[in-house]
């Protein structure tokens, strides 16, 4: 599967990002769109094996929209300039961890995990690292993990210990973060590439004793 068009559509709205163009480009828009749902379906399909939860998810509802909320932005650009698809067992709305794709010209990738979790789900997870930290290093410092992913997703990282946790605690770097996911980039040459929904899986199945642990703390 070779995803140029969906990507060449991305580039052009990029510099076109006005309903009128869209209005126009419709068929382009739609084509693209439907290519990313094969792509999706063909990655459920494989990532079904290691990940029994995501089977009868409906490629189609992972993705999201592509028109922007720009009722309190100062970007006013009706449009999003990505595809971006929420693989998550419950649907992308279930607060369930799970795995994300996302597409855009130059600045493509997949991962998963938690992103943005509640105060409630955020205490869940930081108490399973205070309890069984060790459980989560062996995932993220696997060898087959790093070779994969390095850092996880540190925006808005805590500089401090949150609240109920001494600042020297041993797993203190985990505790400060605010979202519980790893991503990797994924160049144009990869996702245009006949391999990319094998990479995509590989890179699922690598993340997936990740989501596992986070299912655990969230159960």
């Amino acid at each position: 599967m070779n995803l140029q068009l969906a990507l060449d559509f991305l580039t052009d709205l990029s510099k076109h990002n006005n309903k009128a163009w869209m209005d126009d480009n419709k068929k382009r828009y739609l084509e693209a769109k439907s290519q990313v749902i094969e792509l999706v379906s063909e990655v459920i399909k494989k990532s079904i094996i290691f990940s029994p939860g995501l089977s009868g998810i409906d490629p189609k509802k992972t993705l999201f929209r592509i028109n922007r909320d720009i009722r309190f932005s100062k970007n006013k650009d009706p449009y999003k300039t990505n595809f971006g698809a929420s693989i998550v067992e419950g649907g992308k709305k279930s607060g369930n961890p799970g795995f994300y794709l996302h597409l855009m010209s130059g600045n493509s990738f997949v991962g998963g995990g938690v992103y943005q979790p509640s105060s409630e789900m955020l205490q869940k997870v930081r108490q399973e690292i205070d309890y069984n930290g060790k459980d989560l290093l062996a995932i993220i410092e696997n060898k087959d993990f790093q070779k994969i992913y390095s850092e996880p997703y540190g925006e808005d990282r805590l500089k401090t210990a949150p609240k109920g946790y001494p600042k020297d605690h041993e797993h203190i770097e985990l505790l400060q973060l605010k979202h519980y996911v790893f991503m990797r980039n994924a160049t144009d040459k990869e996702v245009t590439s006949n391999d990319f929904v094998n990479k995509i899986v590989e890179s699922f199945q690598a993340l997936h004793p990740f989501n596992q642990f986070l299912s655990r703390a969230l159960d």
